[in-house]
């Protein structure tokens, strides 16, 4: 965990890999202080895919703030809380999962 050596603390960790075989990681940490990027003190990256192969994610990398990808599309993500941040992630990755299933 490369945070770790900044002092920052995991929130939440998670690596699922559903029946359908795609894989669901989700990286959560508190940082120790906040910047201008990161203003509300949280790095995250949230994962649906397959191997090589990136669904859903939301991020916020250095570089590029808060942001969300849907297959080959990125968008601007607006973070408002961490609670929020799942809920947005998993109704993304649950209505793909419904897409899939027609």
């Amino acid at each position: 965990m490369l945070y770790k050596a900044y002092g920052a603390e995991l929130l939440e960790y998670q690596k699922l890999t559903l029946n359908n075989g795609t894989i669901v990681e989700v990286k959560i940490w508190r940082l120790p202080e906040t910047s201008t990027e990161r203003p509300h003190g949280i790095k995250y990256s949230l994962f649906y895919g397959r191997p090589g192969e990136r669904i859903v994610g939301y991020d916020n990398e250095t570089g590029k703030g808060d942001h969300r990808h849907y297959r080959s599309r990125e968008e601007p993500y607006e973070f408002r809380t961490f609670e929020a941040l799942l809920d947005d992630f998993w109704r993304d990755v649950n209505a793909e999962i419904e897409s899939e299933r027609s």
